[in-house]
């Protein structure tokens, strides 16, 4: 499934630039998806927010950086659990899981 729209996330403008500075600063060369019940309309106030970080060049591959910008996120001023997940260590099942309803927040 392709991708959803930006404004499919819930999250206000001000904290989605806030984490895109946090993913450009720690995890530049990674593609960056947001998924999960934020993405699909079911989010309340206290839910986290799932993103999985895929390798551009081998999504077999770890991404550079991503155990920094977890240290990162819990030390950011973002009001909610941000759970980092990285492509090539998650269950080929739950892939599909994801790809049925993402945003990308970093290309």
């Amino acid at each position: 499934m392709p991708a959803l729209d930006l404004a499919a996330l819930d999250l206000s403008e001000r904290h989605r630039h806030m984490l895109q500075t946090l993913l450009t600063q720690h995890t530049p060369q990674a593609q960056v998806w947001a998924y999960g019940s934020r993405v699909r309309g079911q989010s309340h106030e206290g839910s986290d927010l799932d993103l999985v970080l895929r390798n551009r060049a081998d999504l077999t591959l770890d991404v550079p950086g991503w155990d920094a910008l977890k240290l990162a996120l819990q030390d950011s001023e973002l009001p909610m659990l941000v759970d980092v997940h990285v492509w090539s260590r998650l269950p080929q099942a739950f892939h599909a899981n994801i790809e049925a309803a993402y945003v990308v927040m970093q290309p």
